[in-house]
């Protein structure tokens, strides 16, 4: 079959019109596609962008130029060249043509889930939040109402229960998706919280090492959840006495924070924190105190300077600042400190209010008091030591100086600081307690087998007597019958 020159030309043509629209964009100026980025931000997202240019962006909401660069890269599809790249030279380009190795299709899509083991996963969570919110509202009313053994009890059997839905759906996820895949992640994150919570600090390293490989391996070493699991692997690898790698683990979630986020960003304050506590049982004061100040001011900054995570933040620094013995500075944040909690104490700010604190540190109800006490603590400690200063100025060294009170971090103090910071809470039970709870299940247990066993007997019990009422009946019938016989 042979071609026609015409149609051969008609080829041509379009070619060329389309390589002229496939080109348009090569003429595209600065100003202009940031015009058309501003109105997309209009239009799509209602938002209006304040500045002519990245650079005013930048500066305006305080973002990195190296973040933007990946989350361009990223949501576009754009596979960049790895060095390091020089943003602010403005005699030489950024990038060449070099710099862009690859491009990649970006599509969205649902992923297919399991149903029956997503089922368990929920009913798992559901179980795990009950047991967590029975736990904190109870211990809450048990507090004013001495009945702690019942709030712990309920406690152990919802996390007990959640804990044997999420082995049953970490066990179909393996079936059905294999060995890797995001949902088991998230299983194995929660199983690690659980064996945490119930004391099974081996157990929640090891499956929580799980879900950091895993969560590396599908999501990146730079995502968001990836970040989460360092820092629970760090707090689980302090609960077993790893120190050093605690803080190593740490110090790389700080870094992935800094370079996807960056500096504002309100989680890290609770890095700071976590980072601040472990430097303090290391005794290692001063670089702990400027991690514990960071996170101090992004609080204020982004929870408002009465709120209870500020407050938190205040008695950190306070406890820093007394090991230190600088007991004025001690003073004051505590100060500030319980001032927060004392005005958020009132009932007329809502139940929710109660809760919040209670989680913050212990009781609602006790925090104001230890914050008391701690500040008595202090006072006394901050005139000691001006005695002790006034002594020296008087008789120089042959003064007769009393001994101050410099109480140095125990790591069982910082964990229970670390736990309170993340959110994990415990209800102390001494061995009478523990030795009554068990006493107590055992008798719940026992209670209810007699209740089933009753409830399988009725039965029986109801078709014995429907037989004998029929028996009856049937032997009243024939007597009936031979009687008129011989009738």
């Amino acid at each position: 079959m042979s071609w026609s020159p015409r149609k051969k030309n008609k080829r041509r043509k379009n070619r060329n019109l389309n390589s002229a629209d496939n080109t348009t964009w090569a003429s595209v100026t600065h100003q202009e596609l940031w015009k058309n980025i501003g109105s997309e931000a209009k239009t799509y997202f209602d938002f209006s962008l304040e500045c002519e240019n990245v650079d005013q962006a930048v500066e305006l909401y305080n973002l990195q130029k190296i973040s933007l660069l990946r989350e361009i890269s990223i949501k576009v599809g754009i596979q960049v060249l790895l060095k390091e790249y020089h943003f602010d030279n403005r005699h030489k380009p950024t990038f060449t043509e070099e710099d862009i190795l690859n491009i990649f299709p970006v599509v969205k899509h649902v992923n297919p889930k399991a149903s029956d083991a997503f089922h368990f996963f929920q009913s798992g969570q559901a179980k795990v939040q009950q047991g967590e919110a029975c736990g904190c509202w109870e211990r809450l009313l048990a507090l004013l109402r001495s009945q702690l053994l019942q709030s712990a009890g309920h406690t152990a059997g919802f996390l007990k229960e959640g804990c044997e839905l999420i082995n049953e759906a970490l066990n179909l996820f393996n079936n059905v998706y294999g060995a890797m895949h995001v949902e088991i992640c998230a299983c194995l994150r929660l199983l690690a919280r659980l064996n945490y919570i119930m004391g099974d600090y081996s157990e929640a390293l090891s499956n929580q090492q799980k879900a950091v490989l895993m969560s590396e391996r599908i999501l990146g070493t730079e995502h968001p959840s990836t970040i989460q699991e360092y820092m629970h692997l760090a707090l689980y690898c302090f609960a077993n006495n790893q120190l050093s790698i605690a803080l190593n683990l740490l110090y790389r979630a700080r870094y992935l924070m800094l370079l996807v986020f960056g500096e504002g960003h309100p989680e890290m304050a609770l890095l700071d924190s976590n980072i601040g506590l472990v430097l303090h049982g290391v005794m290692e004061y001063d670089l702990s105190l400027r991690f514990l100040e960071n996170a101090l001011a992004i609080n204020s900054k982004y929870h408002g300077a009465k709120s209870l995570k500020v407050a938190l933040s205040h008695h950190l620094v306070a406890r820093l600042y007394e090991t230190k013995g600088e007991f004025r500075s001690a003073l004051q944040h505590e100060k500030e400190g319980y001032t927060i909690y004392k005005n958020q104490r009132g009932f007329a700010s809502g139940i929710n209010v109660l809760f919040l604190s209670f989680l913050s540190w212990g009781s609602s109800m006790k925090r104001p008091k230890k914050s008391s006490e701690y500040l008595k603590y202090l006072t006394q400690q901050a005139v000691a030591l001006q005695r002790t200063m006034n002594e020296i100025y008087k008789n120089g060294s042959s003064a007769n100086i009393m001994p101050l009170k410099f109480t140095a971090p125990s790591m069982a103090s910082v964990l229970d600081q670390l736990n309170i910071i993340n959110g994990i809470l415990f209800i102390p039970l001494s061995q009478k307690d523990l030795e009554n709870l068990k006493a107590e299940v055992q008798r719940r247990q026992l209670l209810q087998e007699a209740i089933k066993e009753s409830d399988n007997q009725k039965p029986e019990n109801t078709e014995t007597v429907t037989l004998k009422s029929a028996g009856t009946s049937a032997i009243t019938s024939d007597d009936a019958a031979e009687t008129q016989t011989s009738a």
